[in-house]
């Protein structure tokens, strides 16, 4: 009896031992899928999803590469390196927004529609101080319609954010985020200041520069133009020029070619010496002989007896604690206006009514504003 017992189990576990063997063997004969897999069904799209999907289907077709060629160059397949960025169709005469930065240096210039036809592209205007160039195409057919306008006055952190670009040269991108932060600064080639910049964490990478970044209703909410990465590449911190600015400067640029310079004439005093002087305010160094601040009798460094000049610290009651708060408040106030400055001279603050004038192209508001 114990020996068929032992026989019995002899056996089973050799037909286990088979069955586990044989197991994958089996497994792949009878469950392989040798055709294909007809898709699984899913329930409709999550309203966040199809809100993202048609801010990109109406925005994208308005959305063009711009690459500066460079010179003896014609064409885009030929043109070897070149600086390229993103820009988008402002109007219906075929004027395409990007930033100063992308236009740089370069003598001629090719924009790719989103259709993938080549445009040639001229330079009609630039505006260094709000890194903001307006290029014309020239080009017979149909353009795409132009990009729709929004504000930035009543923007909210936190709302949503979506950036369209040719990041690496990667056309037709999106990437999406929130408005991070407002109000910040943002310095320029021109040597100034933009105010009231979106900052977003949208991703923005290198070729994004002078995409539009847009809000939930699909309209231009600010021109994507810098990020801030030790490596070059998206950390999370992007800056927009805002809209309203971009509203203002770049009809001006399609009118006249350039955005006047709101200034007074004044040589300011360099930040870091006026931290270490503990001044809370703008140093007048100079004064630009013949400007609107000299018919004012402001007053500059006295280099003979080494005291500093006037010192400005408000403009219409604001406070002005840096140049930038100067610069803002002067081209809030526009060229022709006038503005009310508050000085201290000799310790003692005292008012003085200054025009604000066009101090030119090419010159740095940095140090003469």
């Amino acid at each position: 009896m114990q020996h068929r017992l032992t026989r019995v189990a002899t056996v089973t576990i050799a037909v286990l031992l088979a069955l586990l063997v044989a197991q994958p063997y089996v497994t792949h004969y009878l469950f392989s899928a040798r055709e294909p897999r007809p898709p699984a069904p899913r329930g409709d799209l999550a309203e966040f999803e199809r809100s993202t999907i048609r801010v990109f289907e109406t925005v994208a077709p308005s959305v063009v590469q711009v690459v500066a060629l460079p010179r003896g160059s014609g064409r885009l397949q030929d043109s070897g390196p070149a600086a390229s960025g993103t820009g988008f169709v402002w109007d219906a005469a075929g004027h395409v927004v990007t930033n100063d930065h992308v236009v740089g240096e370069g003598s001629s210039f090719a924009v790719r529609l989103a259709s993938g036809a080549v445009l040639p592209g001229e330079v009609v205007g630039r505006a260094p101080n709000y890194d903001l160039a307006v290029l014309r195409l020239n080009g017979r057919g149909r353009l795409p319609e132009p990009i729709a306008v929004g504000t930035s006055a009543d923007l909210k952190v936190g709302q949503a954010a979506y950036a369209i670009g040719n990041p690496f040269g990667l056309d037709q991108s999106l990437t999406t985020g929130v408005v991070s932060a407002l109000k910040r600064r943002l310095p320029t080639s021109g040597g100034r200041e933009v105010a009231d910049v979106i900052q977003t964490d949208a991703a923005i990478n290198p070729g994004n520069s002078g995409g539009p970044l847009l809000d939930s209703a699909g309209r231009l909410i600010g021109v994507n133009t810098a990020i801030f990465s030790p490596s070059g590449a998206n950390a999370g911190i992007g800056f927009a020029v805002p809209v309203d600015v971009v509203n203002r400067v770049v009809p001006e640029l399609i009118r006249n070619g350039r955005v006047p310079t709101p200034g007074i004439g004044i040589l300011a005093g360099d930040e870091t010496l006026t931290a270490q002087l503990g001044v809370d305010g703008v140093i007048v160094a100079g004064v630009v002989p013949g400007s609107p601040a000299d018919r004012a009798g402001l007053r500059g460094v006295d280099p003979r007896v080494g005291i500093i000049g006037d010192v400005i610290v408000g403009v219409n009651d604001a406070p002005v604690r840096r140049l930038a708060d100067l610069t803002d408040r002067l081209e809030r106030t526009g060229v022709g206006g006038s503005v009310a400055l508050i000085i201290l001279r000799d310790g003692r603050s005292q008012t003085v009514d200054v025009a604000i004038a066009d101090i030119g192209a090419g010159t740095s508001a940095a140090t003469r504003p």
